[in-house]
């Protein structure tokens, strides 16, 4: 059987990732529960009509020559981080008349003449862009509300004065205060010239708004939209009632309060938040230095990283050297040019830290020029890390299942707290696990391994042309039309659509003796493996997209709410039986290179899939977007 369980696992390998492209997800995790409702019998069919996909049980030599090369069936890619363009807050209409006289009186007072509409009347003028959310929260609130929020005739109130601070603080939650500054009226003005003054009140009531708006709305779910990192991410992006924000605004009593709790409040985003400013006070005020994972610079070329290159030897070179180099350095322009002055500096810093010295920036001298593992690297992958827990929900559930990619481990929470936490295997850098959350539902126990039709074609489809037996004589049940055929009768130079290829349950099952489900549209679930030696590894990342866990057994009691000695007695019966967990179990099959262990101390891991340089990206391409407009 030894032969069996290489093939089977060879096929596994890629299994998971790309089970989607070309299959139902139910083909790859859940058909086979289907054969407990066929009650046995295959389906016959009628002996003169010609099976798909089947011609006589043999190849004939035309049909190999005449096929077309052999398909290939790739999975997602990273793209092109695009930030929302701002949106310019239209309030022209709300200085009408018929508005004015609309709200003209608010209880007993009159506001008709009042320097709240005088103000008001200037909106018009205010030039003032926003997120789309955000802009048209700001509009809808004018719309409907006389009353102004942070100003009055004498200038700004103490409520403005309250969210501007925590606005200005906005770093400390893993945000980019330059986002949401807003420039302050002058004290100073022109008693003759009121028009001006309201002016500039009117402009900066409009700015506050929207910027408060933008920061709750980025508290809440963050800056980044997650799917549009790549296709490996999939989340529904939060839905915030930004119209509340102003109103909550407008009515509290402590706004600076109310602004600080909208990020989220759980343990782990504390721990991340308390990691954060212990790093920035080790860090004092030197400027962080982050040059992307992979980067890669020739004498000659142009990169624009090359201003972080030149801030690295400046930050980590010694005073001789930047002495030896002031020419250079002080000629400086940012630049992304890497002119042979720039080539001989780098030369001499490579030198200087035991580098060959040939001016090619690669991964050695980029871990020296950043630093490495340093303060600046840590931040930069808290911040990431803060951003993306405002993806997940605000309270993961008392009961959750949490898989962490770059730390290869799978942890079980129940009552709030941490039970156990095991190694797992995740997708390799070519065939990764997908960022998403779901809900567990099912064990399935002894169960088969339905092939997906991306292996069919990646893997199975090239041996098959050649040994059109193969599948027979490893072990695979071969289905057309829910009827059972020899491997070698299937016509493999046709389409493989409604071909149905699975693993049988065995000891040599590529699953194991079981799986636990819950159902999405990337076939990812978590399973058994006969493979255990991949455990022993620091470096897990070696399957093609599902999660093998080291001690399955643990975690099938733990979401059926049973024991290790009842799930043993399920395997032992030898038959394939789903059995539905008592309750769904919420799943997060997260990536975060920086994360909390249950004590509240924040790990540090590799950046396995490289995802943290394109959320570095997404970070600048927003900024550029924000700040395109004044």
């Amino acid at each position: 059987m030894k032969f069996i369980r290489t093939a089977a696992m060879t096929a596994l390998v890629v299994s998971c990732a790309m089970a989607t492209l070309n299959a139902k997800p139910a083909e790859a995790a859940g058909f086979t529960l289907m054969d407990l409702l066929r009650g046995g019998k295959k389906k016959q069919l009628p002996p003169a009509e010609t099976m798909p996909g089947v011609r006589g049980g043999a190849m004939f030599p035309s049909e190999q020559a005449e096929s077309k090369p052999l398909p290939k069936v790739t999975g997602p890619r990273y793209y092109t981080y695009k930030a929302d363009a701002l949106k310019l807050i239209a309030l022209g209409g709300l200085a009408d008349p018929v508005v004015t006289g609309a709200i003209a009186s608010v209880g007993q007072t009159s506001i008709a003449e009042s320097p709240e509409t005088e103000i008001r009347t200037h909106f018009v003028e205010a030039n003032v862009s926003a997120p789309t959310d955000a802009a048209k929260a700001v509009q809808d609130y004018y719309g409907r509300n006389p009353r102004l929020i942070w100003v009055t005739e004498s200038g700004l109130t103490e409520r403005a004065r309250a969210a501007i601070g925590v606005l200005a603080d906005a770093a400390s939650v893993g945000l980019d205060p330059a986002d949401y500054a807003v420039e302050l009226p002058s004290d100073s003005y022109d008693p003759a010239d009121m028009a001006s003054r309201y002016k500039a009140l009117a402009t900066f009531e409009i700015r506050l708004s929207a910027a408060v708006a933008t920061y709750v709305q980025d508290a809440v779910r963050g800056r980044i939209d997650p799917n549009r990192i790549s296709g490996y991410h999939d989340f529904a992006r939060k839905k915030v009632n930004l119209g509340a924000v102003l109103d909550n605004s407008s009515r509290s009593n402590d706004v600076a309060a109310y602004l600080k709790s909208r990020s989220p409040s759980s343990s782990q985003f504390q721990a991340l938040q308390a990691e954060l400013q212990k790093l920035r006070a080790e860090a004092g005020e030197s400027e962080r230095i982050v040059i992307p994972e992979g980067t890669l610079l020739k004498p000659g070329q142009s990169n624009p990283e090359l201003a972080n290159v030149v801030k690295g030897i400046l930050k980590h070179g010694s005073e001789t050297l930047k002495a030896e180099h002031s020419a250079t350095i002080a000629a400086y322009q940012g630049t992304p040019d890497y002119t042979p002055e720039l080539v001989s500096l780098v030369e001499a810093f490579q030198k200087e830290h035991g580098l060959k010295p040939d001016g090619i920036v690669g991964k050695a001298s980029i871990r020296l020029l950043t630093g490495g593992d340093s303060t600046e690297a840590k931040i930069a992958k808290v911040e990431i890390a803060m951003e993306q827990a405002r993806w997940l929900p605000a309270d993961l559930g008392s009961r959750h299942v949490f898989i962490n990619q770059p730390a290869y481990t799978v942890y079980y929470h129940d009552n709030g707290e941490e039970k156990f936490s095991m190694p797992v295997v995740v997708g390799s850098k070519s065939n990764q696990t997908y960022f998403f959350q779901d809900e567990i539902q099912t064990v399935e126990f002894n169960p088969y391994w339905g092939v997906p039709q991306s292996i069919i074609i990646n893997e199975m489809l090239p041996k098959l042309r050649s040994d059109p037996s193969y599948l027979d004589r490893m072990g695979y049940e071969v289905e057309i039309g829910g009827r059972t055929v020899s491997s070698s009768a299937v016509n493999w130079y046709g389409s493989t659509k409604s071909v149905v290829v699975r693993q049988p349950p065995s000891d040599d099952n590529a699953l194991g003796e079981l799986k636990i489900l819950f159902p999405n549209s990337h076939a990812i679930y978590m399973h058994d493996t006969p493979s255990k030696s991949f455990f022993k590894r620091d470096m897990r990342a070696l399957s093609h997209g599902c999660v093998r866990l080291s001690d399955p057994k643990r975690m099938a009691a733990a979401v059926l709410g049973t024991s290790i000695d009842k799930v043993n007695a399920e395997i032992a019966q030898g038959r394939n039986k789903g059995v539905s967990v008592p309750q769904r179990i919420p799943i997060y099959i997260s990536y975060f290179t920086a994360w909390p262990n249950k004590d509240g101390v924040v790990e540090y891991f590799d950046d396995v899939y490289g995802r943290d340089d394109y959320m570095r990206k997404a970070f600048d391409a927003t900024r550029s977007a924000r700040h395109a407009q004044g």
